[in-house]
């Protein structure tokens, strides 16, 4: 290193410089990268809130799903509102009545955001994962077996 040139010591340490870290990336730039999976997560946390606040199992404050009243049958989602009100009310057995897959993608979704803000905050592209295109088909399989076998006579505990 020559007279004229200083260590990188990570944060800006001169006074006027950006203050960056490890990528060369400002703070700003960060968080301003950050913002769509802050804003889908507050989105959410709203949601979350309304659903937790209003009893979904009370008749007249969410619509009816339009496959259950148009045929009677329940859809892959049928339930799910009133897992999020268990699951916002910590009651997971609750919630596992209500719609068993629900609650199993809870995890996976939030490892996804999870994924989706570090990512950004790193400034790299968000890629899709290998595969993904078998992941989708094979989850739409799932959700597809889900739906017919919650509604035949010994697929009835996975009913809401």
């Amino acid at each position: 290193m020559g007279p004229d040139m200083k260590p990188d010591m990570g944060w800006g340490t001169e006074a006027g410089t950006a203050v960056t870290r490890g990528s060369g990336r400002r703070l700003g730039d960060r968080v301003r990268s950050v913002r769509a999976p802050l804003a889908a997560a507050a989105l959410l946390a709203g949601a979350v809130a309304c659903l937790a606040v209003v009893d979904p199992n009370r008749p007249g404050h969410y619509p009816i799903c339009p496959l259950y009243a148009l045929t009677g049958l329940y859809c892959p989602a049928c339930g799910a509102l009133r897992a999020v009100h268990d699951l916002a009310h910590g009651d997971l057995s609750g919630a596992l009545g209500m719609n068993p897959l629900f609650v199993v993608c809870v995890p996976v979704v939030i490892a996804g955001w999870a994924i989706w803000a570090l990512r950004s905050w790193q400034g790299r592209p968000v890629r899709p994962i290998p595969g993904h295109a078998a992941v989708t088909w094979g989850f739409l399989a799932v959700a597809i077996v889900f739906g017919v076998v919650r509604n035949t006579p010994f697929g009835l505990f996975l009913a809401p």
